[in-house]
């Protein structure tokens, strides 16, 4: 037979089997991809729905630690950016739960911000979920913390202050028992005991008022308070005190309008501002009140001639058992919570109270309260009003009205200066 022939025949040939070939192999590469069971990671069932009702932020991780789901809060939190978690706090125990099929329990304190310019407390509880998933829970713990360090913290100041006090009339007494035979030793040992124990009732009654003071929703128990009333009779009590050294109470301007509130806490709060005032200046000045109203805001400021407040204590003067000179609150009687209580009313109310000082020029404290509408007394119901609105409705309003004025009045007007006073 001709090679040619023999030749051709043989390319025809290996040609046809290697159709038949590709054929065959594109068969079975389609049965057995149509074959193949792909075992997938899933959440078990139900738990997107329990996760959405427990109201907690939550974060589902898979095996390299990237988000699968998180809801809302987890990302309000800054626990999660995009599809990354965004703490190693977070990882480290993801890691743990996924290498020891442990459940771990631990409160930690992240970082919040871009920046991590503020903090977060939040408890975690880390475990796992189905076979290949992390489920993160985030209870937001800050404010419980907060709540926490300031009560400690009470507690701690309040232990010191009373050591003092108790601790003076412990000695004196036996100081008075061992001189018995003296007379003179006697009489002097007595008025200090009485000094301690009046301070002693001093403290008590100002923890007792700060209690109370905290304790109190002033929106839904107020009612309509004339503070002229509230401030003479604050400057009535103040007046002794201020005779015995010689100092010239004045009260000038007027307040047209009235607020909603409680009286007794405004009086303590002005009472301890006059007081204040009149205790820390020095003898022969002036100590002036004056009162003004503007765009619905009520102004009361209470001016001295006194020594004044260092720019480095101001930022701390409203703080509790916190003296600018602690030597001298001891010779004047002061317990340290006076100007505490008075943040903690006027805030209540939903105003606020800030302070003018310069050293040698005296000190003015200026208090701003919303106006009631008389308009809207009608039948004595105002506070009645107040009172069945929900409270978050009513501290906006007051809010955002004391913010505008403050806005537009941001220093504080000495009295005096204005006609006030």
């Amino acid at each position: 037979m001709d090679p040619l022939l023999i030749a051709a025949l043989s390319g025809v040939v290996g040609l046809a089997l290697g159709v038949v070939g590709m054929y065959a192999f594109r068969v079975s590469e389609k049965q057995r991809g149509a074959g193949i069971d792909v075992d997938e990671p899933s959440m078990p069932a139900g738990a997107t729905e329990v996760l959405a009702s427990l109201g907690l932020a939550y974060i589902v991780v898979d095996t390299v630690d990237g988000v699968v789901r998180a809801n809302p809060a987890a990302y309000a939190f800054g626990l999660v950016r995009g599809h990354t978690v965004v703490h190693q706090q977070l990882l480290k125990l993801t890691a743990r739960v996924r290498g020891d099929g442990v459940i771990i329990d631990q409160e930690h304190e992240l970082a919040r911000g871009l920046q991590g310019e503020t903090s977060l407390v939040v408890h975690l509880r880390v475990a796992p979920l189905g076979d290949e998933y992390i489920l993160v829970l985030a209870d937001d713990r800050t404010e419980f913390s907060r709540i926490e360090a300031v009560r400690n913290d009470f507690v701690a100041n309040v232990s010191h202050e009373l050591k003092t006090p108790v601790g003076a009339i412990s000695l004196l007494a036996e100081t008075i028992e061992d001189a018995a035979d003296d007379d003179v030793a006697v009489r002097r040992f007595t008025q200090r005991l009485h000094k301690e124990s009046r301070r002693l009732a001093a403290l008590v009654q100002d923890i007792i008022e700060l209690s109370r003071v905290q304790g109190k929703n002033v929106v839904h128990a107020g009612r309509p308070v004339d503070l002229e009333d509230v401030i003479a009779d604050a400057a009535d009590r103040s007046r002794l005190p201020a005779e015995a050294k010689n100092i010239e109470l004045k009260i000038g301007g007027a307040l047209p309008h009235r607020v909603h509130g409680d009286a007794d806490q405004l009086a303590m709060a002005f009472r301890n501002l006059i007081d204040n005032a009149v205790r820390y200046s020095p003898e022969s000045t002036r100590v002036g009140i004056g009162l003004s109203s503007r765009d619905g805001i009520a102004q009361v400021t209470i001016t001295d001639q006194g020594i004044g407040i260092a720019k480095e204590d101001q930022e701390r003067i409203f703080e509790r058992f916190y003296r600018v000179d602690a030597a001298r609150s001891r010779q004047t009687g002061g317990t340290g919570l006076g100007l505490s209580i008075v943040k903690h009313v006027i805030t209540n109310h939903g105003g606020e109270v800030a302070l003018w000082s310069q050293q040698g020029r005296g000190s003015t404290f200026t208090v701003r309260l919303p106006e009631l509408d008389e308009s809207l007394d009608t039948l004595e119901g105002l506070g009645r009003g107040l009172a069945e609105l929900p409270e978050a409705t009513v501290r906006t309003a007051i809010h955002r009205s004391a913010s505008r004025h403050s806005a537009e009045n941001p220093a504080p007007q000495r009295a005096g200066e204005g006609g006030n006073a």
